[in-house]
């Protein structure tokens, strides 16, 4: 954002309004703790900003986080990232936990076809081709598909790649009309455009907007030959994301209150004054670091919090328009969760195609039923995008559909039932990745000084994944400090963050009890954030319930008998490190 000088004399205001009230550093309060609130909080404290953080819920994480149940830990979503998602692998490394995570050697796919029981495989060729070069093999070796439709497959890929996707044109039009209209005809839509479409935009490709689609085949797939390389976590998300952020700002100087829901936003004396309440566990308590009205002051604000949410919050005179936001909708997600007595699958997960399911994740160690279950016992989730067929079907209707389609699918769950079946739901994983969706998005600017936007709603030029999450937040804290002459460092950890943050020692934080997980309700669940699942040469098919292929996760397997990933898991990427990533 370019300031004007009326933007520039605010800022001053702020500032000077900061150290009148005796701080020598502004502060900046984040509203949300989802990966953007997270993300901008991190960057504003390693940046020397005094900074507060006000989650609503009992744990931080938003939707990318864990809850307990009985003696499992059930993420809220399967949640996939890609090496080209730089912003997150970076957050990642901020909170050190990258070793808690598997990424790909290579981009690998096992891909199960529903109607021939078969399987292949996109899997990045070994040979070392320059992008987008490398795409040829994948495609040209995806046995779910003719050649002849292969080749046309290719075409439209590269074709694809040069869209211009911030054009209201491209924006407007619908990625099945377009694949239509250059010879992809039902069978390519479903085994291989779909495959990507459901997983990344939540939504078919006839309803899903063609310049975010182009954007998730240029990024994943044409920009560079290693960039659709798939990483997971290998410990539950709560681990990975807010339990490691709550550390992380605690050890930083920030404050972190849960349980603390914002009950308004108002510009007051060059600053801002939040209303606020304690909720959950400490509901009728003060939040610390209010007055005894409740109200909390800041010099700046990151709101990062769902459209809904967001357009009740929004001050007077923000630029975006409560009902734009709220026109953004949403589209649900369903996981279905099953735990059978014996294997069903090998590899940590399997793409479905002709078959209701869409992705069987293994989670038998993350949740920790290797550790606690029954001997052989595997946990497998099912991860269900657009899900608007079953997100209002009983639990009981969704159990018959899924276990049967599975028993169809895999000889071995038809010779054991699974030992438990549940269904988690999230009716607002994303908002509605739709045509025309680019100019709802707004910007991270509101037009009100030290007042910015963050989440995967807002323009950041990617689909509503934990990448754009990320760059959200860190976006945010930019705009938000910019106009009050704070200099945005790079993050405690990398060489630019440390030389800048040398000498400077954080000021004790404040952290108020969080919830037990044990307590989370267990009807959660989110967008299955698998990026951009495109690329490589296929095997020979194998029968639909083992395989004799690599696993896809190369020389980093970690079997189901490994009782349970108490130290650094090995992300087979030996000297490897984030590069660019946060910030970005």
């Amino acid at each position: 954002m370019t300031a004007g000088t009326s933007d520039v004399a605010a800022g001053a205001e702020a500032a000077g309004a900061a150290a009148s009230r005796g701080g020598s550093r502004p502060h900046l309060v984040v509203v949300g703790g989802g990966l953007a609130g997270m993300a901008a909080a991190l960057l504003a404290v390693d940046s020397g900003a005094r900074v507060t953080l006000l989650e609503a819920r009992p744990r931080l994480g938003g939707q990318t986080t864990s809850f307990r149940r009985n003696d499992l830990w059930i993420d809220t979503g399967q949640h996939v990232f890609m090496r080209c998602c730089t912003a997150y692998r970076g957050l990642l490394a901020r909170l050190g936990v990258e070793h808690l995570t598997t990424l790909q050697p290579r981009l690998d796919v096992p891909v199960l076809l529903g109607d021939s029981l078969t399987r292949t495989r996109l899997r990045r060729t070994s040979v070392r081709l320059p992008a987008p070069l490398h795409l040829a093999p994948a495609l040209l070796g995806y046995r779910a598909l003719p050649f002849a439709e292969r080749l046309r497959a290719g075409l439209a890929a590269f074709q694809l790649g040069r869209l211009d996707q911030r054009s209201a044109a491209v924006d407007e039009r619908s990625f099945g009309a377009w694949l239509t209209s250059h010879g992809q005809g039902p069978a390519a839509t479903k085994a291989l455009w779909e495959l990507l479409t459901v997983a990344t935009l939540n939504a078919p490709a006839a309803e899903a907007s063609l310049g975010l689609a182009a954007k998730v085949v240029r990024t994943g797939l044409l920009d560079g030959a290693d960039a659709g390389d798939l990483g997971w976590a290998e410990v539950p998300l709560a681990r990975l994301h807010g339990d490691a952020a709550m550390a992380a700002l605690a050890a930083a100087g920030a404050d972190v209150h849960l349980g603390a829901k914002v009950r308004s936003i108002t510009a007051a004396g060059g600053g801002w004054e939040l209303a606020v309440t304690a909720g959950g566990t400490n509901r009728g308590e003060a939040v610390p670091g209010t007055d005894a009205a409740g109200r909390l002051r800041a010099d700046a604000v990151v709101l990062a919090v769902p459209p809904p949410a967001a357009a009740d919050l929004l001050p007077a005179g923000a630029g975006p328009q409560p009902a734009r936001l709220r026109e953004l909708g949403d589209s649900p997600i369903i996981n279905v969760h099953m735990i059978y007595p014996r294997q069903v699958i090998e590899g940590p997960f399997l793409a479905v195609v002709d078959s209701p399911i869409q992705w069987i994740f293994d989670r038998t160690i993350s949740s920790g039923l290797a550790a606690s279950g029954p001997p052989g016992a595997q946990y497998l989730a099912l991860s269900q995008s657009a899900a608007e067929p079953w997100i209002d079907r009983s639990a009981n209707e969704l159990r018959t559909l899924f276990v049967d389609e599975m028993a169809r699918l895999f000889p071995a769950a038809r010779a054991a039932a699974p030992l438990e079946v549940f269904v988690t739901r999230e009716r607002t994983a994303t908002f509605r990745q739709a045509p025309g969706s680019l100019a709802l998005r707004p910007g991270t600017s509101t037009g009100l000084p030290g007042f910015a936007l963050a989440g995967t709603w807002t323009d950041t030029g990617w689909p509503a994944t934990m990448e754009s999450a990320v760059r959200s937040g860190l976006a945010a804290t930019r705009e938000s400090l910019a106009g009050m002459g704070v200099v945005v460092n790079g993050l405690a950890g990398s060489a630019e963050g440390d030389r800048k943050a040398a000498g400077r020692s954080p000021a004790p934080a404040r952290v108020l009890p969080r919830q037990s997980a044990d307590e989370a309700p267990s009807t959660h669940t989110t967008h299955s954030s698998t990026t951009s699942l495109l690329l490589d040469q296929a095997v020979a098919p194998n029968a639909s319930d083992s395989s004799d292929s690599p696993d896809p996760r190369g020389e980093n397997t970690v079997t189901a008998a490994t009782k349970a990933v108490t130290g650094p898991v090995p992300t087979g990427q030996p000297g490897h490190s984030s590069t660019g990533g946060f910030p970005v």
